[in-house]
């Protein structure tokens, strides 16, 4: 039987438009025999816009459910996500060439590692991409650093979390997604970095696309009063799970 990497995909309405492109470059990516992959689109809510736009294919599974934002979509998709390994991929972005299979192979020659991230450009409305300034040089992040980089610089994580590659079992083990309005992909991201090491690559993976409809785009999104609450709680369960000192592999594992 072939081993699975799903990849996991929050939907509402307006971005709805783009899953045919993030299909396209999921289509695109080559593994490594004796792997495949599975798409769980979920839409945050229950209109009729979304399934006419979700391919027809049988590696792909479409559910509905009532919203709750991009963060509970993404954690009730796991239900279906039967696979070791989950990959995000957020409906009007795309995966870059050879994303998955280097993103496994990190994971699977290492494993210590909880999970990975990898560059990503900006794909602006023309087409055209923009990268990112003070990528980290590629290779394993350790236990911690990605809260010490966020905490000095203005709560910007040093890599994308939607970007993010992950091992089901650690990230059902953290509860998924936070439930936040907005941030509960970086959350997840501190909390990963709390309990495991992860890798970055330095070769783009993601095309993370700037849209005037994406939900980082509304006012709400740069609230100061909103932000500061969604920082604190981020911050408060990342120090809570370091104090902790709970693992990922546990204490005593050995390593390959």
């Amino acid at each position: 039987m072939s081993r699975r990497i799903v990849i996991v995909t929050a939907v509402h309405a307006p971005s709805a438009r783009y899953l045919p492109e993030a299909y396209e470059s999921l289509c695109a990516q080559e593994l490594p025999a004796g792997w495949d992959w599975h798409w769980v689109i979920q839409e945050d809510g229950t209109t009729d816009e979304v399934a006419p736009r979700v391919p027809d294919d049988p590696r792909v599974t479409f559910r509905q459910g009532r919203p709750g934002g991009p963060g509970v979509a993404r954690t009730i998709a796991l239900a279906h996500a039967e696979g070791e390994y989950v990959k995000v991929l957020d409906a009007d972005d795309r995966l870059a060439p050879g994303t998955l299979a280097r993103d496994l192979a990190a994971l699977e020659r290492d494993p210590g590692l909880g999970w990975a991230t990898s560059s990503a450009r900006d794909l602006m409305p023309d087409g055209s991409t923009v990268g990112f300034p003070g990528d980290p040089a590629e290779g394993p992040i350790e236990r911690g650093a990605v809260l010490d980089h966020w905490k000095a610089n203005d709560f910007r994580a040093p890599v994308h979390p939607a970007s993010l590659f992950v091992r089901r079992d650690l990230l059902t083990a953290l509860g998924g997604w936070m439930a936040l309005p907005a941030s509960e992909d970086t959350g997840v991201l501190l909390a990963l970095n709390s309990v495991s090491r992860g890798w970055f690559s330095a070769r783009t993976g993601l095309l993370y696309r700037k849209w005037d409809g994406q939900v980082t785009s509304r006012s709400a999104h740069v609230d100061p009063a909103e932000r500061e609450a969604r920082m604190a709680v981020v911050e408060a369960r990342t120090r809570a799970l370091e104090s902790f000192r709970w693992s990922y592999p546990p204490r005593g594992t050995p390593r390959d």
